[in-house]
């Protein structure tokens, strides 16, 4: 395990040379304020625009893969080439305040809901539902999924067209990658499907291909990372023992970081690990014994959290929803005025902190979201 404290504010070069100013950055956040066409809107970019100044980078909202990919309503579209406009939009407004930035590109599967995508036809690995008032997914044809991983790497050609630094493969969060690796939601039983080893195809097949389109059409200075959940709720489900597995797998993967998704970022491994009082962050760094950079995320409000976590040796840290509550922590940490860091959202301030108003209708309306509502 890596014992190293890093100070948040060093820099962190990664192993393709491209250097990020600090080891802190936006989280990826949904924020359902696109165009109804799939561009995105003005009130997008400036809401970027008033967080990026002073994180080393910044991962954009997820975008989907494919017309039958859309999670969510009012969500920035990457699926034609005609969009590269828009999204350069996007990356320009945020690389101006001086970050990186990385879109996240995703296909939802299951959780799309059947009002957003062709036809009603939701889809996934095998017939599971998301819930029990889902919809029953399509199995994918195994020809269908061919098309999905070449529509990763379509996606990755028009991010490094328009201008980005790179991509995120969302693989967490229960969308379609990750219901491929899930032994819940894959019941397959042809080679996408069966065996721990055999739910990995989808999605190093989805890295491959990105990583295939990142040589032909862009330098070593485009940065590919991978996003994934560590556990599921569900039996049988993802459980910790496999996701240290599969990251051993990733960590030899040549991918420019991994991203864990958490509610809680001191939160303790579940179950198919010895040690459930052990921290899922100290799992996965030993794991990785530093082939590869990995970000922590997960409740982290105040200075005192994050130095916390930087004393576990995570070399980088991802902000979500403290950066729309407070756009100036960075800065303030930075200068010493952690006593004047804002850890509850203030209902009065949409203006002020330019949050768009779909994004504040579902903060205001989702109790226990955010601090404060």
């Amino acid at each position: 395990m890596n014992t190293n404290n890093h100070d948040m504010f060093s820099p962190l070069t990664f192993k393709n040379g491209v250097e990020l100013k600090n080891r802190l950055v936006m989280a990826p956040m949904t924020h359902y304020s696109s165009n109804p066409d799939g561009t995105v809107s003005d009130e997008e970019i400036s809401y970027y625009a008033r967080r990026s100044k002073d994180v080393g980078m910044v991962i954009t909202a997820t975008t989907y893969v494919t017309p039958n990919g859309k999670g969510f309503p009012n969500q920035f579209s990457a699926v034609e080439d005609n969009m590269v406009p828009s999204l350069s939009k996007l990356a320009k407004g945020i690389q101006d305040e001086g970050a990186k930035v990385i879109l996240q590109i995703f296909h939802g599967g299951k959780m799309c809901p059947p009002s957003l995508v062709p036809d009603g036809d939701v889809v996934s690995a095998s017939d599971i539902p998301a819930n029990s008032e889902a919809v029953k997914p399509r199995p994918l044809k195994e020809a269908e999924i061919e098309e999905i991983i070449e529509a990763f790497g379509e996606t990755t050609r028009r991010a490094i067209e328009a201008g980005y630094d790179g991509v995120e493969i969302h693989g967490a969060n229960g969308y379609l990658i990750q219901q491929f690796f899930s032994p819940y939601s894959n019941r397959r039983e042809d080679r996408f499907g069966g065996s721990l080893e055999k739910r990995m195809t989808f999605p190093l097949a989805v890295i491959d291909k990105v990583q295939s389109v990142v040589a032909e059409h862009a330098d070593e200075s485009f940065i590919v990372g991978y996003r994934f959940s560590p556990e599921e709720p569900e039996t049988p489900g993802i459980t910790m023992g496999e996701t240290l597995k599969f990251v051993d797998v990733l960590a030899e993967k040549k991918l420019d970081y991994l991203h864990v998704s958490l509610m809680s970022f001191f939160s303790n491994a579940r179950r198919g690990v010895e040690d459930l009082n052990k921290m899922r962050i100290s799992y996965l760094l030993e794991t990785i014994d530093n082939r590869v950079p990995l970000i922590g995320v997960g409740s982290i409000y105040t200075a005192e959290d994050a130095k916390k976590a930087f004393e576990t040796g995570i070399p980088l840290l991802a902000l979500g929803r403290e950066l729309i509550i407070d756009p100036d922590w960075v800065e303030k940490v930075a200068e010493g005025r952690d006593d004047e860091i804002i850890t509850e959202i203030n209902k009065e301030k949409q203006e002020e902190l330019v949050v768009p108003d779909p994004l504040w209708k579902v903060i205001i309306h989702t109790p226990g979201w955010f601090p404060g509502v």
